[in-house]
């Protein structure tokens, strides 16, 4: 693998970390293809010249650190991580809703305004969750940024956005993925059959963006490198192989991820719906388990960012909002954008996390590998990039 970030998976990551951005694929890939306007961050364009057609996959799950692991059941794969491969970074925070729309749209989470696994909808106690979503809140209201395939279809390429059938014309595909064709594919081999099929289809320039679940929800219940976990990451190798092997001459294939993962164990794990401490002076919880936001009963941010540096110790950094969007990891938050984030953001470090046993999901306090924080082994993914 090359240009391997030198920083261990538990090291948290600074906000203006050096390297590329996953919001950076998209407008280097539109430059290849000659979409005026577009920038090319990713320095795109000399290594792909004489490219009209594009593939871009995303692997829910699939982060850079994971990539060693994977490598024993998955040798296509691990021979492009050792020649073609780069680290990016995703954005904050790293769960998926916010990386996919920041792959879409090409702009960091602030500008775009889905912030987070679940967020409140301001004005209200309602919680939203970004991958349950159909049409309340309006995906165009609530993600206001015209999407890069966008840009691409109104410069006259043929896009086509090839993702599991029930995600067609939800509002998280909305938000991320408008612009595209849609076709409905579930599993390894059906994603790179509708994939390879959709990349001839125009006459002109082509852009195709895929997307595939499974390692990300075997990582979830069984924990990464568990046995459903190397079968997933055995599907996507020959999901790659078929990809790789079935491009044309003029085509290339990009392929990254949202976010890594890492497994919690259970004595890492607080309770915030069991423990009065935290519950005290919050009105509603969002994020997930290793990013929380805190939305506060008024005039309590003070008294509970002292109740939750105090329970949570080293485990986690309890700031307010102004200190994480002065931070810069949120990019620029317009002020339409500030009230989904909490008042009080609490991120993880190390393995733990803050679960919500009651007010949640059953699910969700059992899983095993969780994401959203900003350690290099959550936020730090892979770009591959393979010529036809």
């Amino acid at each position: 693998m090359s240009d391997s970030p030198p920083v261990a998976p538990l090291a948290v990551l600074g906000p203006h970390h050096g390297g590329g951005r996953l919001a950076d694929v998209l407008p280097s890939a539109l430059a290849v293809l000659g979409v005026p306007g577009s920038a090319d961050p990713l320095g795109l364009v000399p290594v792909l010249a004489g490219v009209r057609r594009i593939a871009v996959l995303l692997v829910d799950g699939l982060g850079w650190y994971q990539l060693p692991t994977a490598a024993p059941y998955a040798p296509t794969l691990a021979g492009l991580a050792a020649t073609v491969a780069r680290p990016l970074i995703a954005g904050f925070p790293s769960t998926t809703p916010t990386s996919l729309v920041s792959l879409g749209t090409g702009v960091a989470p602030g500008a775009h305004g889905v912030l987070g696994f679940t967020v409140r909808v301001p004005g209200t106690d309602r919680v939203l969750t970004h991958t349950d979503w159909a049409a309340d809140p309006s995906p165009l209201h609530w993600q206001p940024v015209p999407t890069q395939l966008e840009r691409a279809r109104a410069a006259g390429v043929t896009v086509t956005v090839v993702s599991r059938p029930e995600f067609g014309g939800s509002g998280l595909t909305l938000a991320a993925n408008r612009g595209g064709d849609f076709r409905g594919a579930a599993g390894g081999e059906a994603v790179a059959a509708a994939m390879l099929a959709a990349l001839p289809a125009g006459p002109g320039p082509t852009l195709v963006s895929g997307y595939h679940a499974d390692l990300d929800r075997h990582g979830h219940l069984s924990g990464v490198d568990s046995a459903p976990w190397r079968v997933a990451a055995t599907e996507v190798d020959a999901m790659l192989a078929r990809l790789v092997d079935g491009l044309p001459p003029d085509a290339a294939l990009l392929v990254t991820a949202d976010h890594g993962q890492l497994d919690v164990p259970a004595a890492h794990r607080f309770d915030l719906d069991t423990d009065p401490r935290l519950r005290a002076g919050v009105r509603l919880v969002a994020g997930e388990a290793r990013v929380r936001y805190l939305h506060t009963e008024p005039g309590a941010v003070d008294d509970v960012l002292a109740a939750w540096s105090e329970v949570l110790g080293a485990a986690a950094r309890v700031r307010t909002r102004d200190e994480m969007v002065a931070t810069g990891w949120f990019g620029p938050v317009p002020e339409e954008h500030l009230a989904r984030i909490g008042d009080v953001v609490v991120t993880c470090n190390d393995t733990y996390a803050v679960m919500a046993s009651r007010t949640e999901r059953p699910m969700a306090s059992k899983l095993v590998a969780y994401h959203g924080s900003d350690s290099a082994a959550e936020l730090t993914v892979p770009l591959l990039v393979v010529r036809g």
